[in-house]
């Protein structure tokens, strides 16, 4: 009897240990039930298309077990509705003139690294694993689309104040940030570029799922080369090892869903408001019925001045194949609208003035300070 209770109360330290020990990664240790009650319109929210179901992961939950009330959210419940709402739009299925490109850069640079997720966790700083942001310089746990919009920020583009992160790589214990501007391209994903449309003010999502498997990283909608570093191409993981050469870096793209439900801000899951465009016949891409309203697609090109022995390279999120991201629409409108309509309903390669080097005489979106003229 002694022995058994012996090893009862040793089982029960170690549970309670372990589940400290989630607590303190950010794990739940306690099923997400909770979410079920406190938000019951999600019952009759689709997932998005082509994306699978979000799981909860270490210091990036994707629904909060309790309702946090925030302040683009004040009762909590996940739900942002867009005010006004996008009603009436059908998918385009038109083929329009043929144009390689329809794209434009937002070119912004790190500003800050911190264990927040405005977006995941609003008004909990501190709560999720470290981050590497980009662009707006204010980007903490209390962001809303006010206070961004009234922030300053480290993108080319002044009308650019949107907030963009993604899991702070380290090398060991030491942060290895992306140096100088970085590539955020805003792309058409759907065939007819010209229905194209800006982002609304507000929008945020998550792209990617840090508890996803290295094959559900690899199948994913968003996946475009994975991890690159010298002759190494399509790695799902982060390479053991990268030629030293001095213009070698780690690289990576990973693209975002461009379709919108045309309803809400964000979901509780952050992502059931978007979903990747389904290819439809004559390798079409077309927005599917569900998420009507085609805005640009958002594709991460980072790099990191890292290299030579990676076997102590991880994400603050985990292995390679963790790598996911975050956008928080706060672009001046008329600025947006500008680069949109110039750039992708254009069907120009555009840099980020809005500018085709092929196609000068189109002339460019903004001046030479990067705004409107």
């Amino acid at each position: 009897m002694a022995e058994r209770f012996r090893t009862t109360a040793l089982m029960s330290a170690l549970l309670v240990a372990t589940a400290l020990a989630l607590v303190a990664f950010g794990f739940s240790a306690i099923p997400d039930t909770a979410n079920a009650t406190t938000a019951p319109r999600a019952a009759d929210r689709p997932a998005a298309a082509g994306q699978p179901a979000p799981a909860a992961h270490a210091g990036h939950k994707m629904a909060p077990a309790v309702p946090v009330p925030s302040g683009d959210d004040p009762d909590g419940d996940g739900y942002i509705p867009a005010n006004p709402p996008v009603t009436g739009v059908v998918p385009s299925t038109e083929i329009p003139p043929h144009r390689y490109f329809h794209e434009f850069q937002a070119n912004c640079s790190v500003t800050h690294t911190r264990p927040d997720d405005p977006i995941v966790f609003p008004g909990q700083p501190g709560k999720s694993h470290d981050h590497t942001f980009m662009g707006n310089r204010t980007t903490d746990a209390y962001s809303t689309t006010a206070s961004l919009s009234g922030g300053g920020t480290a993108c080319k583009a002044p009308g650019d104040r949107s907030a963009y992160w993604m899991p702070t790589l380290f090398k060991g214990d030491a942060a290895i940030p992306p140096v100088g501007p970085q590539v955020i391209y805003y792309k058409s994903g759907v065939t007819d570029y010209r229905s194209v449309r800006p982002f609304p003010k507000g929008l945020r999502y998550v792209v990617g799922n840090p508890m996803q498997s290295a094959d559900e990283f690899r199948n994913h909608p968003g996946w475009v080369e994975g991890w690159e570093c010298g002759n190494q191409y399509n790695n799902t993981e982060i390479p053991a090892s990268c030629p030293t050469a001095q213009d070698v870096q780690l690289n990576l793209r990973f693209q975002a869903p461009s379709c919108w439900d045309g309803k809400y801000l964000d979901t509780p899951n952050h992502q059931s408001h978007m979903a990747y465009p389904v290819a439809q016949g004559a390798n079409q891409d077309v927005c599917p019925a569900s998420h009507p309203v085609a805005l640009p697609m958002i594709e991460f090109k980072m790099a990191w001045p890292v290299n030579g022995d990676m076997s102590q390279v991880r994400l603050a999120s985990g292995t390679g194949h963790s790598f996911h991201y975050d956008v928080f629409n706060a672009w001046d409108d008329a600025t947006l609208n500008a680069l949109v309509r110039h750039c992708v309903v254009g069907g120009l390669q555009c840099d980020a003035r809005g500018y085709d080097q092929t196609h000068p005489e189109a002339g460019a979106a903004l001046d030479a300070d990067y705004e409107l003229p």
